[in-house]
């Protein structure tokens, strides 16, 4: 299993790369400025379930490849910090063009399509996946053996990070939903902000690395 002091690191790097608004979190603030806290929380629960299925997805699909190549987990790190440049390059060149406008024009939707389109989503969001995908193999240890297991372990908790956070921001959204239609500049602020953040985060992951 994962030794409880590479828990804590993981646990701590995940709520840095989870307060990062992305695509889940201004998904999460759109439907809470939209339609109020109840959707924004069936939002939020779809979106942790859609996480949850990729991390399983990619643990099963790539645990047993990473605990026989270090040549491939550095292949995925390299890989995955060029993407998170390129994510966050294009968060902050689009932070103007956001959804939110036509969201609130919506109808309100009910709860079992909130949750539905907040799994595609979670299952689509691009930031997490290149966090399974290039991060949390950093963090797991061929010598404790089960690398699928331990990689489900970290999802799991990566998506439990995710749902606490998700769910603030949807609670902080919804009551404040007057204040932040009143400007599209605080939501561009927001984008702005997440992308400078993913690109500083793809250039440390690309010049850290890992001792086995």
């Amino acid at each position: 299993m994962v030794p409880a002091d590479r828990l804590l690191a993981f646990a701590a790097l995940a709520l840095v790369v989870i307060a990062i608004p992305g695509p889940s979190v201004l998904f999460v603030v759109g439907r809470a400025l939209a339609h109020g806290q109840k959707v924004a929380l069936a939002s939020v629960a779809g979106n942790e379930l859609g996480e949850l299925t990729l991390a399983v997805l990619v643990a099963v699909g790539l645990g047993p490849l990473i605990g026989r190549s270090a040549l491939l987990l550095t292949v995925m790190k390299f890989a995955g910090a060029a993407y998170l440049i390129v994510l966050g390059v294009r968060a902050f060149r689009d932070r103007k063009v956001h959804e939110f406008g036509e969201q609130v024009a919506e109808r309100t939707r009910g709860g079992l399509r909130a949750l539905r389109d907040g799994y595609l989503v979670g299952v689509a969001n691009p930031k997490t996946a290149v966090f399974f995908f290039a991060i949390l193999p950093e963090f797991v240890r061929q010598s404790q053996g089960d690398v699928p297991v331990q990689m489900i372990l970290l999802g799991v908790l990566f998506v439990l990070i995710a749902a606490v956070s998700d769910a603030a921001w949807s609670l902080v959204a919804s009551g404040a939903r007057a204040w932040f239609a009143r400007s599209p500049r605080r939501l561009e602020l927001v984008g702005g902000a997440g992308g400078l953040a993913m690109i500083g985060l793809g250039i440390t992951l690309a010049v850290t690395g890992r001792k086995e």
